[in-house]
């Protein structure tokens, strides 16, 4: 089988098509729907993974340039060029057969590896962008200029966007707000790639209360309204049904500061119970910090991602489901927040005092 891919920058249609090669040849060749030894350069045929995330590996990592004869993944002993192999080898060999990594895996990480073998180069290249111009430390996907980037003033109510000091004067290049924005969309995109989280978005549907309680929110009123009301968005499984937590909290721990953090944050309820609150599936997407709260005027922050919910609600194509193998439309809604009392005026416009 032709290796010069091994040697390619990883970036490169070759290099992608040879991972995807080389995957298909071990598959083939080792006849297992278990494991499969990482030949990356630092996992280096130590661990084993599922062919998922060996091409992710691949992908980050680069192969061991080492390697020369796969016979790890199928490739028969007598096709080495080193025929004298002495002890020391062989002693490292029966190590590796004990080496291994307990890795959930799902069936589906073995099917067809051709699917859009791409899409991740292109993700991969994201990454390598500056985070902001002149950045060289850390690196990050850029986005569009947005209309208001070199405004000095709010072009509605026309207030600098500059800290006024205690002279009055304001402090030029010191912004008097600010958020952090971690846009959802890229990432809703991202998790219909896994094959076993693309499965998992679906569990709803196929789970329904049989003793009248409810026990996970398919079972209420509000998302038998939503399906009724909406058909269309309902009959598609994996549009995605979201609440939205968010509360403040003091991040220096000292009562005399009256800094306030508020990050806001997206639940996906398609999950199953066991894995809706689960860390990794609890998505940030605003960062809230200044020096006070920020009271009525969060709406201002939560722009951006009223903005991303809209274009949810309409429908996001071109979204790959890994479990299914296909691309689909994906829609949004968001059905709950979740909050304390307090919160519930600003958030909600609620009359709480």
């Amino acid at each position: 089988m032709d290796k010069s891919w091994m040697h390619s920058d990883r970036r490169s249609k070759a290099y992608e098509l040879g991972v995807e090669a080389f995957l298909n040849f071990s598959v083939e060749n080792l006849l297992t729907t278990t494991h499969i030894r990482c030949p990356c350069v630092k996992c280096v045929n130590l661990k084993l993974f599922g062919v998922g995330i060996i091409r992710d590996h691949l992908y980050f990592n680069g192969v061991d340039q080492s390697y020369k004869n796969w016979t790890f993944h199928g490739e028969p002993w007598e096709a080495t060029t080193n025929a004298s192999r002495n002890v020391e080898e062989d002693d490292d060999y029966s190590r590796y057969s004990f080496v291994s990594e307990e890795i959930e895996i799902d069936d589906n990480d073995f099917g067809d590896f051709g699917s859009d073998p791409y899409e991740f180069a292109n993700v991969i290249g994201d990454g390598d962008q500056p985070l902001y111009p002149g950045c060289r430390k850390y690196e990050g996907k850029t986005w569009d200029e947005k209309e208001y980037e070199d405004s000095t003033n709010c072009p509605t109510c026309g207030i600098s966007r500059w800290k006024e000091g205690k002279d009055s004067i304001l402090k030029e290049g010191v912004l008097a707000k600010v958020v952090w924005y971690f846009p959802p969309i890229p990432r809703f995109k991202r998790v219909f790639r896994s094959h076993e989280t693309a499965k998992s978005l679906t569990w709803h549907a196929a789970r329904k209360s049989i003793d009248g309680h409810m026990s996970h929110p398919v079972d209420s009123p509000s998302w038998k309204l939503l399906d009724d009301k909406w058909p269309e968005f309902g009959n598609e499984p994996r549009n995605l049904r979201l609440a939205l937590s968010s509360d403040g909290f003091n991040p220096h721990s000292s009562l005399s500061s009256r800094y306030s953090c508020w990050p806001v944050i997206l639940v996906t309820y398609n999950l199953p119970p066991w894995l809706c609150m689960k860390r990794k599936f609890m998505m940030l997407t605003l960062l809230i910090f200044g020096p006070k709260q920020p009271e009525n005027d969060i709406d201002v922050y939560l722009e951006p991602l009223i903005d991303d919910s809209k274009s949810l609600w309409d429908g996001i194509g071109g979204v790959y489901d890994a479990h299914n193998g296909e691309y689909f439309t994906l829609r949004a809604a968001l059905m709950w927040t979740i909050n304390d009392f307090s919160a519930y005026g600003n958030l909600s416009g609620c009359v709480v005092k």
